[in-house]
């Protein structure tokens, strides 16, 4: 312990300087984590670290996916839900198969099952990694919504093929009624038991009355407990994870008050960051006992990359393939979404959309956790066939992905111009002033609906008006605990019309959640004053 320990902190600190040099090059950190990943796989000396393959996917995955979730909006994956559904199941299901057909020719020794193990793996694009990528580019909100609801739908689908190859490595058969009625069993009893666990967790945050610290602890031990149950009852933990915490994410202003949104907001953000850092150094500090395991399968490191460049190759191709298709599709069945396109540029949207969305696809974390979870022994005491191979390929597709396109898609989206006619910053703003003049008419009409009987014994009204407009502080002179009762109400009340607001499918919900942000930091300020 007292070894390991610092080393672990070491490797904390190491994950926030990277993070920190990444900010000043303006490049997404998980760029620089696998690459430093790889870095300290050359270090001499460094302790051993070793991870249960069966722990891996209990301990990375579930806070992970939880927070994407919280993160996504499920409005806009209404909204796009065909793309979205089609990018993160059957391009992921095409994706893995042309992995599967490549590696069963390509790679000796690589038989069916096993390719379509490496393709589950490899599949699904990384969020985590788009989402950094994103913060140095202007893209529409239409297009981040596509990438965040496809990455986390397609880390569901991706991890079913691969559980289904483990299963048919690992049994030398394939069964397909059985795997039929089994994968529709993962998904429908995956999203029912994310549903309804993360129900009774709602109505324990309401009868136990918790403070933000306890609400912030009972949703780290949530994703956990979801997807424990699911992997009990043997559905999809991934899917009830993620129909979960969209659930829960959608009724947090019921159960979570403004400081618990505030702290977890900033504890989330920190914990996810070091999980997706540790991973990477995971498999940075595994890559010389996996080279090492090729070695003595007697596979030559520089046919490995290779191996390994070819899986890229194959990923990237059938990315871009399926973009344009999808792009096609829309052009012909679904004129109404490209409508509004500038026809006269038409030409450069339909080429260079489909290949910057197809470009978009690095791989990150997921593909890692999922390739340290394969077991190193089968059942029948054996050692798993390939498992080193697979996992250095697993590298080789992170690191080229990330490096690669992570550092040419910002030059390739800059040079095209190819989002310019889809952003509307104008509508954005004219949202914004709509929704300004909205609230403020609604935080007369509330005043003098509720308080206009009693006008004397709030001398403060006027106050709390200029206080919302102007964004002013509150002179502590004037807050007692009348007025700040009035104003708590004030707030409820703004949050509710919000709410309301945010059902019109024309509102960015991204607007109404900085909105709804603002006004928590509003009531936590009035708390000090």
């Amino acid at each position: 312990m007292h070894t390991i320990l610092p080393f672990l902190l070491a490797m904390v600190a190491a994950i926030v300087l990277l993070e920190l040099l990444a900010a000043r090059m303006r490049i997404a950190y998980p760029i620089l984590l696998v690459i430093g990943g790889l870095a300290v796989s050359f270090i001499p000396g460094l302790p051993m670290v070793r991870v249960n393959p069966d722990l891996i996917f209990f301990i990375f995955l579930p806070p992970l996916l939880f927070e994407a979730s919280w993160s996504i909006s499920f409005k806009e994956m209404k909204k796009w839900w065909r793309i979205i559904g089609s990018f993160a199941f059957l391009v992921v299901f095409f994706t893995a198969l042309s992995v599967a057909i490549v590696a069963n020719h390509f790679i000796p020794g690589f038989t069916l099952a096993l390719g379509f193990l490496l393709g589950g793996i490899t599949a699904p694009p990384d969020a985590v990694s788009t989402g950094a990528l994103t913060k140095f580019v202007r893209i529409p909100k239409s297009t981040t919504a596509i990438l965040e609801g496809e990455s986390l739908l397609n880390d569901a689908s991706a991890l079913i093929i691969f559980r289904f190859a483990l299963v048919a490595v690992g049994t030398g058969q394939f069964v397909w009624h059985q795997a039929v009625a089994s994968f529709v069993w993962m998904v429908t009893g995956g999203v029912a038991v994310g549903l309804t666990v993360a129900w009774i967790f709602i109505k324990l945050h309401k009868v136990l009355r918790t403070t933000a610290a306890s609400d912030i602890a009972l949703t780290i031990i949530e994703p956990y407990f979801v997807y424990w149950v699911a992997e009990k009852l043997h559905c999809s933990g991934v899917l009830a994870v993620v129909s979960g915490g969209l659930f829960m994410s959608a009724k947090r202003l019921e159960f979570l008050n403004s400081a618990s949104r505030i702290q977890g907001y900033n504890v989330w953000e920190s914990f996810v960051f070091i999980l997706n850092g540790l991973v990477f150094l995971i498999i940075g500090l595994e890559l010389p006992e996996i080279v090492e395991g090729l070695k003595g399968e007697g596979i030559p490191l520089r046919t490995a990359i290779g191996y390994g460049l070819v899986v890229v190759a194959v990923l990237i191709a059938a990315r871009v393939v399926s973009a344009y298709i999808a792009m096609l599709s829309t052009y012909l069945f679904r004129r109404s979404v490209v409508s509004r396109l500038n026809w006269r540029r038409s030409w450069n949207t339909f080429f260079f959309l489909p290949f910057t969305l197809g470009w978009s696809g690095m791989r990150g974390v997921v593909s890692l956790a999922a390739a340290l979870s394969i077991p190193i022994t089968m059942d029948n005491g054996t050692l798993f066939p390939q498992r080193n191979l697979i996992l250095f390929i697993t590298f080789v597709v992170i690191l080229t992905t990330l490096v690669v396109q992570g550092l040419t898609l910002p030059f390739l989206i800059n040079r095209t111009h190819v989002f310019e006619e889809l952003l509307n910053e104008d509508a954005e703003a004219e949202t914004r002033r709509k929704m300004k003049h909205g609230l403020r008419k609604h935080i007369h009409q509330f005043l003098e609906n509720r308080y206009q009987s009693d006008p004397a014994g709030h001398a403060g009204m006027e106050h709390f008006i200029k206080l919302w407009e102007e964004r002013a502080e509150a002179p502590d002179s004037r807050m007692d605990k009348k007025n700040k009762k009035i104003f708590i109400e004030l707030l409820e009340s703004q949050r509710k019309y919000l709410t309301d607001l945010n059902k019109d499918p024309k509102i960015d919900e991204e607007i109404i959640r900085t909105q709804l942000y603002q006004l928590d930091l509003e009531e936590e300020r009035l708390k000090i004053i």
